[in-house]
């Protein structure tokens, strides 16, 4: 069996590849659940093991390691993925390299921009329109192949299929609106049945294709750890802000997550808790304190040093429990939150924890935040989320709410319905 763990970050169009590849193949990968991106991939272990620190990266359960998003595919993929004959294996070789050579650099060439994660300006305008003649050219080629065909090789879902759908995931998703696809019926059709298999959807969830053409700088996408439980300590790390990496010499294979770079980008504007007093409580002082200290030292702290006259304690769980699927899925809910709240951090901490497992699982936290009211409608950029879920003030002095604090800020215990925690995330 080929398993072993995958190093990424959340919403990798290049660590799907494998991901689905293990779908299919039935093989056990795990996404390593506390990757930074920046400072994982820059540590002295994870470059001894891989020398470019470029990611995706795997490692197998006994070792082994590998780069480059098209070799972990093919070595977790089985037989049929891979082909089953020479001839069929030649052909998802040309595939894939047709994947990498005309459709990737015009894919990146035109959604990076629309990303935030390359600058838009005179030279990436040149770049944008000759992009979009190669997506069309690249696409021509593949309609015509596609006129007769259900799949790239043979009459069954290979590796090609796979590489070639990733690449062109973020030009569907963002550029390629109906207009610019009409020309194009037979890779619809073959997209749209990929992206809704199964095996696909474990992945990379609903895709919903454009409708409208997204231009430089106007998308902000969220990301979110990928699935996997992680030791308490870790996850605090990993909570720390990612070193800005600069754009300017940014490769393809180790792209600057599209969130992070939107957000580098965006001006500081006014604080909503500015006009607040301040009380005697501090976040910086607490969360320093919750970092570096075990719970049995830093839960205390934070009920002696909490000013319950200038800040308040929540409780929010998610209204929709019977749409959470993966668990790893359920995760990117709770991280996509935290990065669009991203000028919150300074006046609130939370602790949100999943209960449960795949397809029976929850999603609820404890947050703390300056004032006394419900702090998302302060700022139209606080407000994409928290209608999602469930919101209830507590009463910061009472034993079931000091109860309550221990037991998500410690990460342990169950739900209300008896699911086990299975893991948490911190906002800080």
């Amino acid at each position: 069996m080929a398993a072993g763990t995958l190093y990424t970050y959340p919403e990798n169009f290049r660590a799907a590849k494998a991901l689905i590849a293990a779908q299919y193949a039935k093989v056990n990968v795990k996404v390593a659940p506390n990757f930074v991106f920046g400072e994982t991939n820059k540590s002295k272990e994870f470059t001894k093991k891989f020398p470019t620190g470029k990611v995706p990266a795997f490692e197998t359960s006994d070792g082994k390691c590998l780069q480059d998003s098209n070799a972990i595919a093919y070595y977790v993929a089985n037989d049929q993925l891979r082909g089953k004959n020479e001839y069929d294996r030649a052909q998802i070789l040309q595939w894939i390299g047709f994947a990498e050579g005309e459709i990737l650099p015009a894919a990146c060439a035109w959604v990076f921009p629309v990303l935030g994660i390359v600058k838009n300006n005179a030279n990436t305008q040149e770049a944008f329109q000759r992009a979009k003649d190669d997506i069309k050219a690249a696409l021509s080629i593949l309609n015509s192949h596609l006129l007769t065909r259900t799949y790239l090789v043979g009459e069954r879902l290979t590796l090609a299929d796979i590489v070639v759908a990733c690449n062109l995931l973020n030009p569907y998703k963002y550029v390629l609106d109906a207009a610019f696809r009409k020309p194009f019926a037979n890779v619809n059709r073959w997209f749209t049945t990929l992206i809704n298999q199964p095996q696909f959807k474990a992945i990379l969830g609903n895709i919903e294709l454009c409708s409208k053409v997204a231009q430089p700088g106007s998308v902000t996408v969220a990301a979110s750890p990928s699935e996997g439980k992680g030791k308490k300590k870790d996850e605090k790390k990993q909570e720390k802000k990612p070193k800005e990496t600069p754009k300017k010499e940014q490769e393809p294979e180790e792209e600057l997550d599209a969130a992070d770079a939107a957000l580098a980008a965006e001006p500081k504007g006014r604080d909503p808790f500015a006009e607040m007093p301040k009380g005697t409580f501090v976040f910086d002082d607490f969360k320093r304190v919750y970092s570096n200290e075990d719970e049995s030292k830093s839960i205390p702290y934070f009920f002696e040093k909490f000013d319950p006259e200038h800040y308040s304690i929540w409780y929010g769980e998610y209204k929709y429990p019977q749409e959470l699927a993966k668990v790893f899925m359920s995760c990117n809910l709770i991280t996509g939150m935290f990065q669009r709240l991203d000028k919150m951090r300074k006046q609130a901490f939370a602790s949100v924890c999943l209960f449960g497992e795949d397809n029976n699982s929850t999603i609820s936290g404890i947050w703390v935040w300056r004032g006394q009211d419900l702090a998302f409608p302060l700022s139209p950029d606080w407000q994409i989320d928290y209608e999602s879920y469930d919101w209830k003030k507590l009463d910061a002095k009472s034993p079931e709410t000091k109860k309550l604090v221990e037991q998500y800020f410690s990460w342990t215990g169950t739900d209300k319905d008896g699911r086990k925690f299975n893991q948490g995330k911190i906002f800080k």
